[in-house]
């Protein structure tokens, strides 16, 4: 395995099937994880029956919707455990992240050690959101930069590409955030640490079918906790 591609999933039977076809498709090298939060609408089933019928799809069952920081963290301990994966990659499950980007990704990671997907590199490139969401998430990406200083146009964007030497370094146990202020945390504490972070452009599409996931307590977590990450500790990441 060179690249695994971790996906968490809560409600996303609509999505599954193809995300993971398409994923599959860019080549025998890249193989999924599929975390799921015991989706009440059977998107587990349809998982573990893709995992049955392909060696290179992967899933993990959790008790219940705990989070996506969470959920990323135990994707994380698996593949460090579990793999000898180079790259590893954040994604949605919905296609908001396009997966044939992946190996533009993989050709900027030649260079840097964490590249993020990002919404606000080039203009805006956002598809479909309501003009009350994107004030919103280009505002706090605003606010993040400038109270923590990290030199990045979209700190919040979750679709990224990891080489496996900065999760190694990740302090895993430490990390408490979720929705946008994990992907903060994670990349401020990569930043602080030395690590070479580029950014390349994406086109973000909201959703095709089910729900989205995003809250007003997703939000405030975020404003609330770049301050915590602003004045972190770095003794605390050993």
């Amino acid at each position: 395995m060179e690249t695994l591609v971790i996906v968490p999933t809560y409600n996303e039977k609509e999505n599954i099937a193809e995300i993971v076809g398409t994923v599959l498709r860019l080549g025998s090298g890249v193989e999924i994880l599929v975390i799921d939060d015991a989706s009440p609408d059977g998107t587990g089933p349809i998982v573990d029956s893709l995992a049955a019928a392909n060696p290179r799809v992967h899933v993990l069952h959790r008790p219940g919707k705990l989070g996506l920081g969470s959920a990323y963290i135990a994707g994380f301990k698996w593949a460090l455990a579990n793999t000898d994966a180079r790259f590893v990659f954040e994604m949605d499950a919905d296609f908001s992240h396009d997966p044939s980007a992946i190996p533009q990704f993989l050709e900027a990671a030649k260079e840097a050690d964490l590249v993020i997907g990002s919404r606000y590199l080039k203009g805006v490139t956002v598809v479909n959101w309501p003009l009350g969401r994107l004030i919103l998430s280009y505002g706090a990406n605003v606010y993040t930069r400038l109270v923590t200083g990290l030199p990045l146009r979209d700190a919040t964007g979750g679709f990224k590409c990891f080489r496996r030497e900065v999760l190694e370094r990740l302090p895993l146990d430490v990390i408490r955030s979720d929705g946008y202020s994990f992907q903060i945390e994670v990349n401020y504490i990569a930043w602080k640490q030395g690590f070479r972070i580029a950014e390349i452009p994406i086109l973000f599409v909201d959703r095709r079918v089910g729900i989205s996931k995003m809250s007003k307590k997703i939000v405030w977590e975020a404003a609330f906790m770049v301050w915590r990450i602003r004045f972190m500790n770095p003794r605390r990441w050993k």
